[in-house]
């Protein structure tokens, strides 16, 4: 127990700064995760789920010691989000996976239509004014700004959209990801997290080559192939 408890709570200190390993231990599988989603293989989603878990006991600081001043309730409730989204996503890339053949990857990317677009589009704008309302009738513990409270239901909403598109194999969730790591980075840096803030600011030029690797496959592997015409006058 006492070994637990010691691997829990060990810290880093860079400078002024004290952070906890597991912070750091956290994103380092969010990363994995994020290279083995790009590649499109099935493990991307339990090496997330291990990251977000880590992740959830670092933001919910109110529950568990941390030595930031400020739990963000909207990072760590994305954390449960994405554990409940990821799921999701491991079962339907697994099952994606079992009509291709050994060595394929788990899907093939598609722009989502501009139906499926307008929706998530919509439902997001409805979920972040809830958001932001829930959030603040919760409360952070401290005299947080109005503007922190619609950043953290973006952070959250956006980061599940992102999660559910990479499910559904959408080029899309990659430019959500920007938006999130817009937002995510500046808002991490305020309240403490440097592992974090730095994971998602080099995540952010990560996320660029991922979006364009994704929008190459979605193009080249959906191609049909082109006929060759016959010359009737030859044979």
């Amino acid at each position: 127990m006492d070994v637990w408890n010691d691997l829990f709570t060990a810290e880093l200190q860079l400078g002024a700064h004290t952070i906890l390993w597991r912070e750091v231990v956290g994103n380092l599988f969010g990363i994995a995760s994020a290279i083995l989603g790009m590649r499109r293989l099935v493990w991307a989603w339990p090496i997330g789920i291990i990251g977000n878990v880590f992740l959830f006991t670092v933001f919910m600081g109110v529950w568990f010691a941390t030595p930031q001043e400020h739990s963000l309730f909207g990072q760590a409730a994305r954390q449960v989000f994405f554990i409940i989204t990821s799921v999701y996503g491991w079962w339907a890339w697994n099952q994606s996976r079992r009509t291709r053949g050994k060595g394929e990857p788990a899907i093939t990317p598609r722009w989502a239509t501009a139906r499926e677009r307008m929706a998530y589009l919509l439902v997001a704008a409805g979920l972040v004014a809830l958001c932001q309302w829930v959030f603040q009738q919760v409360g952070v513990g401290w005299p947080a700004p109005g503007w922190y409270y619609w950043t953290d239901a973006w952070i959250f909403v956006g980061s599940i959209l992102a999660t559910y598109a990479m499910a559904r194999g959408w080029v899309d969730f990659w430019l959500v990801w920007i938006a999130v790591d817009l937002v995510g980075v500046p808002l991490l840096w305020h309240s403490g997290y440097y592992p974090s803030a730095i994971m998602y600011a080099a995540y952010g030029a990560f996320v660029m080559w991922g979006f364009f690797v994704w929008k190459r496959a979605a193009r080249e592997e959906r191609e049909e192939p082109v006929p060759v015409p016959v010359d009737s006058a030859v044979g």
